[in-house]
């Protein structure tokens, strides 16, 4: 497929979007009022929507300016003028896949500062990204652009990121929100999702960026959510975020997002873009004029809207250039971090000086270093393996992926020439991309043959592989070494280099889970839906709470990654031992560097509910931190758990909820090695109040004291007369009879909704009776 084909296909579905701050720059409320006062109807509705493709309207008259946005998650993708498809060269970084594998969020925000800088340069004001959403599926088509499978791993990048990127004056955009994790039917696909699993998984990196960020934007995904489109959705928008996370910027569409655009204002969303050549402003004025939009609803968005305007328009300008040497190292030392080494037989690397060695596979002289897309970099330079690794080289496959007899055999003699091979394959851009999801799980056709191949040739080999998410590794027991190394950006050839010669001690951690097989994943099923519908039937259980709740054992767990050195963990100590919800407890934990290497280990800590009245995961990733050790070195790592991290979401009282009981917490380097374990009692002094109502089921009051006085008197005459003392009078067969009809009853009464009592009492229990007992239950 042609990259102009290409290009072609991924504007014809839709693209990105939008996403600001303020930085530096102050606007005051009156001169927004004062200019808001100026501003005809017309005008108002001519700044809620863009004037091209990426620049927004300006009000030459009132002295407005338009702001200037672009595609930008892991690069600044700013458009050649008069060149479709082509960007202006920019430093291409890791994408998030890689970024988040170094569990690292000082480089996060190093990488959104160097960002931010080359913006400025460029004359850019919002920068698109970063993406936050879930990695559901390895079949994601988009998976390269987010950061991981877990919602507080993914919510501490996404922090980290937009503080890096906004502290130059520079705006960001968070996307894609909510629950957009498919590719598949994108643009009007409806993502079925609980309460509960939205706010715990799929809201959660949202709000966590949201309050420890504050991102000036947010964009709005093409989906909709439980019917809705999320462009649309005063819940998502109005009541979600801005009043229950106290969000204060502006909300803008991804491009082509909207549906109804005068519901849209209701709902809060500020810009739409693209323009559409005045369509929808004249919608809206109409909708004002008719009485349908009231005035004060349009007023209160082009608020926001001249507010982020002013401010980054007064913010630009910082730099004039940036050292694109300097910023070249910076993503030669991302890749490097985000390499994770998943196996090492025989410590077969790092690779010795004396060893022979032969490179096999293409990419490692065409690299395949990001996604293909809306995001895709025009890099300011390519550095490769070849280039960085004094080795004999087959190429094995073609641009495309494709094997040949020829190419094979080439690779074959190259191999059993070698002492060691170092065979590099992945996922091609057929295989994964913006604008259509994977369709199969393994890599590609032409590399798994390679694969069989070289290895028949000579056992010592090491894969490499560079692809945007899980692979199948059906061939994992034949070969010595296995490197995922993600998409590495432009330095991916000399930071490989740097991990297999052992110049770098490999440090990254798997931030999603590696199925053994694309049957495991929790969404098999379901995935990617039918009829207009994507069904989020595993809920809460995504990644690796999915495979610790049904046992599963992974081919590589979430949170793993080896090293050239080893390491110890020891000495969990909590700062109490029993705590209310109102406090906090310290956590410290003691690493040590056990091997002859200098190296950086992550230290992970989950926390278990022991009991709860809700099903809840086996463990969940609560904080993280990556330390340096050098070899015999012991550092103690110290966290603090608060009330957050001890809650899940109830969908009865819509908030977050803590429960009194025991929790386990665990410490260890990935979700499958936590040595170190020690338990906590929560007491919770004020819980939510349940309201009872007539369908509260019996099962439910026990806890109270009057219902649980009611059940024990139900329980021994639930049909309205005392049942008969024959007891001793039964025969052993009779007992046996009457107990399983005593078993069979009580279950029953324990699931009647109260208001069964009415019927079931024989008329000794009547409906004012009822009233009476839910009063007394509520207060």
């Amino acid at each position: 497929m042609s990259y102009l084909v290409f290009s072609l296909r991924v504007i014809a579905t839709g693209l990105l979007a939008v996403g600001i701050q303020l930085a530096s720059a102050e606007v005051t409320d009156q001169q927004i009022d004062k200019l808001l006062s100026q501003m005809m109807l017309q005008e108002k509705a001519s700044l809620t929507s863009g004037a091209s493709m990426w620049i927004t309207k300006p009000l030459e008259r009132l002295g407005i300016p338009s702001i200037k946005m672009v595609d930008g998650p892991h690069g600044v993708r700013h458009p050649s003028e008069g060149q479709f498809g082509k960007s202006i060269p920019a430093t291409c970084y890791p994408p998030a896949v890689t970024l988040a594998s170094t569990w690292d969020t000082n480089l996060a925000r190093e990488v959104g500062s160097a960002l931010g800088r080359e913006a400025q340069s460029l004359g850019i004001q919002i920068l698109l990204g970063p993406g936050t959403n879930i990695k559901r599926s390895p079949f994601g088509g988009r998976n390269f652009e987010y950061f991981s499978e877990d919602p507080v791993l993914s919510g501490q990048f996404s922090t980290a990121y937009i503080q890096g990127v906004q502290s130059q004056g520079v705006g960001v955009s968070l996307k894609h929100y909510a629950v957009n994790d498919q590719e598949h039917e994108r643009m009007t696909i409806s993502a079925e999702v609980s309460p509960r699993a939205m706010h715990e998984i799929y809201l959660r990196p949202f709000e966590m960026a949201v309050r420890e960020a504050q991102p000036m934007s947010l964009m709005s995904a093409y989906n909709k959510v439980n019917g809705t489109y999320a462009s649309s959705s005063e819940y998502l928008l109005n009541e979600v975020l801005r009043q229950q996370w106290g969000f204060d910027g502006i909300v803008i569409s991804d491009w082509g997002a909207v549906d109804d655009r005068v519901q849209s204002i209701r709902a809060r969303l500020h810009l739409q873009m693209p323009g559409d050549g005045g369509i929808n402003d004249k919608a809206m004025v109409a909708a004002v004029e008719s009485g349908e939009l009231p005035e004060e609803e349009l007023d209160e968005v082009v608020r926001s809207m001249l507010r982020t305007t002013l401010a980054l328009h007064e913010d630009s300008g910082r730099y004039a250039s940036y050292n694109q040497d300097q910023h070249h190292e910076l993503a030669r030392k991302v890749a490097a971090k985000g390499i994770v080494l998943l196996k090492n037989e025989n410590n077969i690397l790092p690779l010795g000086e004396s060893d022979n060695i032969a490179l096999i596979g293409n990419f490692a002289k065409v690299p395949r270093f990001q996604g293909a897309g809306s995001s895709l970099v025009t890099p300011t330079r390519i550095d490769t393996l070849v280039d960085s690794l004094e080795a004999s080289f087959a190429p094995g496959y073609d641009l495309m992926g494709k094997t040949t007899p020829a190419l094979i055999d080439q690779a074959v003699t190259a191999a059993r020439a070698a002492d060691k091979v170092v065979l590099v394959v992945g996922l091609t851009f057929i295989e994964e991309s913006e604008g259509f999801d994977r369709s199969s799980y393994g890599i590609a056709p032409g590399h798994r043959e390679l694969v069989d191949a070289v290895v028949e040739a000579n056992p010592n080999v090491v894969v490499v592989l560079q692809n945007g998410s899980p692979v199948a590794m059906p061939w994992l027991d034949r070969v010595a070494g296995v490197v995922e190394a993600y998409l590495g950006g432009q330095a991916s050839g000399s930071a490989l280099a740097d991990v297999l010669t052992g110049r770098v001690n490999p440090s990254g951690k798997l931030a999603e889970t590696f199925p053994e097989k694309i049957e495991d994943n929790p969404t098999y099923i379901s995935w990617a839906g039918e009829e207009g519908k994507t069904r989020y039937s595993e809920g809460i259980f995504v990644g690796y709470r999915y495979y610790d709740e049904k046992g599963i054992k992974p081919l590589f767990p979430f949170g793993f990654g080896l090293s050239y050195t080893t390491f110890e963990f020891s000495d969990l100590e909590l700062g109490r031992s029993a705590l209310t919800d109102n406090d906090g407890v310290s956590v410290s934990v003691k690493v040590k560097n056990t091997g002859s290497r200098a190296g950086e280990e992550v230290v992970q800590l989950y926390v278990r509910d022991v009991e709860s009245s809700v099903r809840r995961p086996q463990k969940e990733l609560k904080h993280f931190a990556k330390i340096m050790l050098k070899p015999g070195q012991e550092k103690t790592v110290s966290f603090n758990l608060g009330k957050r991290d001890f809650a899940y979401y109830s969908a009865e009282f819509g908030q977050w909820v803590s429960e009194s009981g025991d929790f386990e917490i665990k410490v260890g380097n990935s979700s499958r090695n936590l040595p170190l374990q020690q338990q906590i009692s929560l007491s919770v002094e004020n819980p939510p109040k349940r309201l009872y109502t007539r369908y509260t089921l019996i099962k439910d009051i026990i806890s109270h004291p009057i219902g649980a006085k009611l059940i024990e008197d139900f329980m021994n005459n639930p049909f309205g007369s005392r049942k008969p003392d024959v007891e001793r009078s039964m025969t052993e067969e009779q007992k046996v009879e009457a107990m399983k009809w005593s078993i069979v009853i009580e279950a029953i009464i324990a699931d009647m909704p109260l208001k069964q009592l009415i019927p079931f009492s024989g008329g000794k229990f009547r409906e004012e009776e009822l009233e009476q007992l839910l009063t007394v239950l509520n207060q």
